[in-house]
């Protein structure tokens, strides 16, 4: 049975109506004054976290965070004369990168960026590729043979590659330690929105999955959620960069719904970026309960026509409310 077929199920629509579902990819009954929307209860619970259940500022334009960065890349040995010249690295490193996400998954693709980060080490990558590539063709030679001089060969290259890969780990170590240098010097706050804690944990006492799915760079996003305390409040995190497609693509939802193993129709989506996180959960044929904070994108309207309710603030009683919990 397929996800919306399932849904069919609860909703008691006629083939028709379901096929245009299927075609168009959005759920019909949609409407916030829907009763027999109102009447679904929900498997899952699916979160935005920035501006959702986390207050934050950032500006990746400052000097401030370009000059950590520079200062970072110092300490390891890779000076770059100013901030202007290390930006112009960034982009060139990060073009091809966006291009192939961009070719994979189109408009709304995420590349994850933290090869970016390794790459400004420069010459350090260079060596490294090197000396794997070596390592490679060696053990390649002696996977077929079958003498002991050949085993203790292929023993050799692999506790060689072995090691190489100890390096690799090594070097993006220092590119998890750049990229986070320059996540927090961009930073200007960065707090839980008060009750955001106990209402995941409340959510899930009664029963319901308690799913992130965020718009990020998980090297950004995987040092903030342990700071935070989130790190294991939710049942699974789905972030953009690690799946290489953003929101507002349904595929992003589907995604985190089939790992999930429930139907769009069992699942709500809360978020505070009308087009990313209602829209697009709409698109993947999941409610939406839209919350409009302090950092909705500005031209966000007070209340969504797209959300089965509209909430002022991070109102998680409201949330509660409607959930009937």
């Amino acid at each position: 049975m397929g996800e919306y077929e399932a849904c069919s199920r609860r909703w008691g629509l006629s083939n028709s109506i379901l096929n245009v579902i299927n075609e168009r990819g959005v759920t019909a009954g949609h409407a916030a004054d829907s009763p027999r929307r109102r009447g679904l209860s929900y498997d899952a619970i699916f979160f935005d976290l920035y501006g959702t259940l986390v207050d934050i500022r950032t500006d990746e334009e400052s000097t401030a965070a370009w000059g950590a960065l520079r200062a970072a890349l110092a300490e390891y040995g890779v000076p770059y004369p100013g901030n202007a010249s290390l930006r112009a690295r960034f982009e060139t490193l990060a073009e091809p990168i966006r291009a192939a996400a961009f070719a994979a998954h189109g408009a709304h693709a995420e590349p994850d960026l933290l090869p970016v980060f390794a790459g400004l080490m420069g010459c350090r990558d260079a060596a490294l590729a090197d000396l794997a590539s070596r390592a490679d063709a060696v053990l390649a030679r002696f996977r077929e043979c079958d003498d002991v001089i050949c085993r203790d060969s292929q023993a050799a290259a692999q506790t060689s590659l072995e090691g190489n890969a100890a390096v690799r780990e090594s070097r993006m170590d220092m590119a998890r330690a750049l990229a986070w240098t320059f996540r927090q010097a961009s930073t200007s706050m960065l707090r839980l929105y008060p009750g955001a804690l106990e209402l995941l944990a409340r959510l899930r006492s009664v029963g319901l999955r308690v799913v992130l799915v965020s718009n990020a760079q998980s090297c950004y996003t995987r040092p903030e959620l342990a700071m935070l305390g989130l790190e294991y409040a939710f049942d699974r995190i789905v972030i953009s960069s690690e799946i290489g497609v953003r929101k507002p693509s349904p595929a992003i939802f589907r995604r985190a719904a089939q790992a999930e193993g429930v139907a769009p129709c069992r699942v709500l989506m809360v978020g505070n970026d009308e087009r990313s996180d209602i829209m697009g959960a709409a698109g993947a044929g999941i409610d939406g309960v839209y919350m409009r904070t302090e950092i909705s994108p500005t031209g966000d309207p007070q209340t969504s026509q797209h959300a089965v309710r509209s909430l002022t603030g991070p109102d998680y009683a409201g949330l509660l409310g409607y959930l009937n919990i």
